[in-house]
């Protein structure tokens, strides 16, 4: 228990990068299917449904690069993840727009 409690750190480093990459995937992939779908899905669940995939590609793709047995836990663990990444892509990159163009505002204001 206290090896794995000395590893957070070290499993958030690598995770945070990880989640990034696949929220720009998702993004990309999710605004070429909006251009062929004309619209007709909803975002949000498109967005869920290509992080979801994407998510579980890359983790199932890295279990068999390493040679890592694939347990039921890093499944759901997988599963988790890809809400996080579907929950950046659809929400994080409008907010992290709209803070920078809170700070210029606030810079021209000053």
């Amino acid at each position: 228990m206290e090896a794995l409690i000395q590893n957070i750190p070290v499993a958030a480093a690598l995770v945070l990068p990880v989640v990034l990459v696949l929220m720009v995937v998702t993004n990309i992939i999710v605004e070429v299917l909006k251009k062929l779908t004309w619209g007709k899905l909803p975002t949000n669940l498109l967005a869920f449904a290509v992080a979801m995939a994407v998510t579980l590609l890359a983790f199932f793709a890295a279990c068999q690069i390493m040679g890592v047995a694939v347990t039921w836990y890093m499944v759901v663990a997988a599963v988790v993840m890809g809400v996080f990444v579907a929950y950046a892509a659809m929400f994080g990159f409008d907010k992290f727009r709209q803070t920078l163009e809170q700070l210029n505002s606030i810079k021209k204001n000053s």
